[in-house]
């Protein structure tokens, strides 16, 4: 069955915490299939848990939607800011007699749940055939939906298929609390209703809710939007995800050293597929994504394939872009770089992020070229400086590249292997002490790669410290 109605999707988190990776998918493939098909996708905040919704958490929304770059086409929606209008629909269920006042204690419909449960059947409040008196109106009750007592609800849900509920087994859901607080079903229905959304994409635990809302739906006369209730992500042991897995809030990914775009990538392959492809653009996404390909199976976050992913969009991100992600990574750990570290950084970038998974890792791989002259040679190259051959070796080799005008990789490799030759060694005797040199025993990629990311004029000043340093 296709919509003509053209397509708008949403994202609707309560802001009750951060965005975890969970919201984060749900969220983008809202984007992705609404940028696929040129629909709209909003935002919605659910924010009717007036205890536990936080200004905080939902600046955390925005933070997480905007380093995802998940953008919506509108400004949000805050739903506690339409209560009335949520109540102005129960009046219309009331009036067409889809709904009922309901009288009973709190104490007594916990009984009459306990029995129900018991006997295995729905809640039926006995109100439900009775017509309270004009004088019971002021009195504390809620409103409920009238359910159909017979027959059957089918939601065709695009990722799960068609899925029954017998009606005599839903309950009587609240739609107004007692203090006349809108309840969740009720102002979902209402919200997606007014914001034209003919696609509901989310977790699969809100499946049985997909019953309930579309019940609302047809008591109000009005369209029912395309349900598609997604696999939620497991850990990779299976389990539902938690933080024992490790980081679940965006934010932890980001500091974690991940870049959005790798992010993207990664959660989109998690629960759906195109083929074998497991590396593609934004763009190759969004014209190849479409909900009904989503799997039934939970997905299982995996970080090595996060990591690979990753490592890939590194090695095709712009250096300077990098070079100011490292520059924050270093500054979380309280070593922020000045911004001629920062410069010295970007130039060494090229030459070692063939070797990271992410940021952190880059960081750590550009130790080297951070280090502030004159170096602390570690034991091993004080050792071998130490040695008068090995010194007079090095010493020529400081020389010979003071004449070098070339300071491009592959030069420098065959300059030092030329150099090698004409002392009639190997490079063994060479490397370690040049590499000592640059950077005081510091890890770091190849000569011919440590001596172009330093660049010209720090390599043969730390060459010449390091030189002069011998007693």
């Amino acid at each position: 069955m296709t919509d003509p109605r053209p397509v708008v999707t949403r994202f609707a988190p309560s802001p009750t915490g951060y965005l975890h990776i969970g919201g984060a998918r749900t969220a983008l493939f809202n984007y992705l299939y609404a940028r696929h098909t040129g629909g709209t996708f909003l935002l919605r905040i659910e924010d009717t848990d007036r205890e536990r919704s936080t200004e905080a958490a939902v600046q955390a929304i925005y933070d997480g939607m905007e380093w995802l770059g998940l953008r919506a086409d509108k400004e949000p929606i805050f739903q506690f800011s339409r209560a009335e209008r949520h109540r102005e629909v129960v009046d219309e269920l009331l009036a067409k007699g889809a709904a009922y006042r309901d009288f009973l204690t709190p104490d007594e419909t916990t009984a009459l749940r306990e029995a129900a449960h018991a006997e295995g059947r729905a809640l039926r409040s006995p109100w439900r055939d009775r017509e309270p008196t004009p004088d019971l109106l002021d009195k504390p009750h809620v409103i409920r939906f009238r359910g159909p007592l017979e027959g059957e609800t089918v939601v065709d849900d695009l990722v799960q298929g068609p899925v029954r509920w017998k009606n005599a087994v839903l309950d009587d859901l609240v739609l107004l609390r007692s203090d006349g607080a809108p309840t969740y079903n009720l102002a979902v229905v209402v919200d997606d209703h007014d914001m034209g959304v003919t696609h509901i994409i989310r977790g699969d635990d809100h499946l049985n809710n997909g019953a309930r809302q579309s019940l609302i739906y047809e008591a109000l006369g009005w369209e029912k939007p395309r349900f598609a209730h997604i696999p939620l992500i497991h850990g990779s042991d299976g389990a539902k995800l938690s933080k024992r897995h490790g980081a679940t809030a965006v934010g932890d990914y980001a500091d974690m050293g991940y870049l959005p775009e790798a992010m993207r990538n990664y959660l989109a392959r998690l629960g759906w597929s195109h083929g074998d492809d497991e590396i593609f653009s934004d763009a190759q996404a969004i014209e190849w994504f479409d909900v009904k390909d989503v799997g039934r199976a939970p997905a299982r976050l995996d970080f090595d394939k996060l990591a690979h992913v990753n490592a890939h969009w590194l090695r095709l991100a712009d250096d300077a872009r990098l070079a100011h992600l490292v520059a924050a990574d270093l500054g979380r750990r309280g070593e922020p770089p000045s911004q001629a570290q920062i410069a010295a950084i970007q130039t060494a970038i090229p030459f070692v992020k063939e070797r990271a998974k992410t940021t952190l890792e880059l960081a750590d791989q550009l130790a080297f070229v951070l280090k502030a002259r004159p170096l602390t040679l570690d034991e091993k190259t004080q050792g071998l400086l130490a040695d008068a051959e090995t010194h007079a070796r090095l010493s020529r080799l400081n020389e010979r590249l003071k004449l070098f005008a070339s300071w491009d990789v592959l030069a420098l490799e065959a300059e030092i292997k030329a150099f090698a030759e004409s002392e009639g060694v190997g490079l063994g005797k060479i490397g370690p002490g040049l590499r000592g040199m640059l950077t005081g025993g510091t890890p770091s990629p190849d000569l011919a790669k440590t001596l172009a990311a330093l660049g010209r004029e720090e390599s043969l000043a730390r060459m010449e410290d390091a030189l002069s340093s011998r007693a």
